[in-house]
């Protein structure tokens, strides 16, 4: 049966047992995104089986014949939405059913909380309910677009965003490397195999850009931008901005 939405956005929030089973085989004319939140679910294609597991983003493509349920011995707990076409989906991949792992952390509360936003405007239907939802689904489409660009080991893409999150707080390898999976020295060896510098040094580089951005916007002093982004001693952050631009913080500053 095709699956029309002329209203354009229906999502759910689903937990269904081994018998629950869907067969599409026309196809739809809207596109569906999966999020799997425990259990294991499938979607079935022409000629191909993907299992659908916790921790993923799923993408099934409008006009693409197909089945998906519940997998054999499992339960599957999962947030779903149907949508009409969305500009971000031209950033994905051409496949019929498109899988995205999230690593764990705040990449997948960022996805859960995406979901239940979506679900809470489709269920809520306020007088600018639809663009809600579009907004929330155009925010994990993107997200999507950026993990299956990202070349990058996910442990270390991983460790990135937890040094964006943490920036004005002191670095401990040991935790990083704990939150990832890996021995200090593993993650510390990893990360300046992947990425060409050091951990330090890459936190050191966010702290000073975002320095920058404070003098430039938000009409912050060098030194009020060096304590801003973490840094206990000026004449530290003065280094390390000379090293990088090539000019002293007063310098840029002056540049307003």
């Amino acid at each position: 049966m095709s699956h029309a939405h002329n209203n354009g956005v229906v999502a759910g929030h689903f937990r269904e047992t081994e018998t629950y089973k869907v067969n599409r085989l026309g196809g739809m004319e809207d596109w569906l995104l999966f999020y799997t939140l425990e259990g294991e679910g499938y979607c079935q294609t022409p000629g191909v089986e993907k299992r659908l597991r916790a921790g993923e983003l799923v993408l099934l493509r409008k006009d693409v014949p197909h089945t998906y349920g519940t997998a054999k011995g499992q339960s599957w707990h999962f947030m779903w939405s149907h949508f009409r076409r969305l500009p971000e989906t031209s950033l994905l991949p051409a496949e019929d059913v498109l899988i995205c792992r999230l690593p764990v952390g705040s990449l997948q509360r960022r996805v859960l909380r995406g979901f239940k936003t979506l679900l809470l405007d489709f269920r809520t239907q306020g007088a600018l309910w639809q663009e809600l939802c579009n907004n929330q689904l155009s925010g994990l489409l993107l997200l999507m677009a950026e993990q299956l660009a990202d070349r990058l080991d996910p442990r270390v893409s991983h460790t990135i965003r937890l040094l964006s999150a943490q920036m004005k707080e002191p670095v401990q390898i040991e935790e990083l490397a704990a939150r990832v999976g890996l021995s200090a020295s593993r993650l510390s060896h990893l990360f300046k195999a992947e990425t060409g510098r050091s951990i330090i040094d890459t936190l050191n580089n966010m702290r000073v850009e975002q320095a920058v951005l404070l003098m430039k916007h938000a009409g912050r002093t060098a030194t009020e931008a060096a304590y801003d982004v973490g840094f206990h001693s000026y004449n530290h952050f003065a280094a390390l901005f000379r090293r990088q631009y090539g000019v002293s913080p007063t310098a840029i500053k002056r540049e307003q």
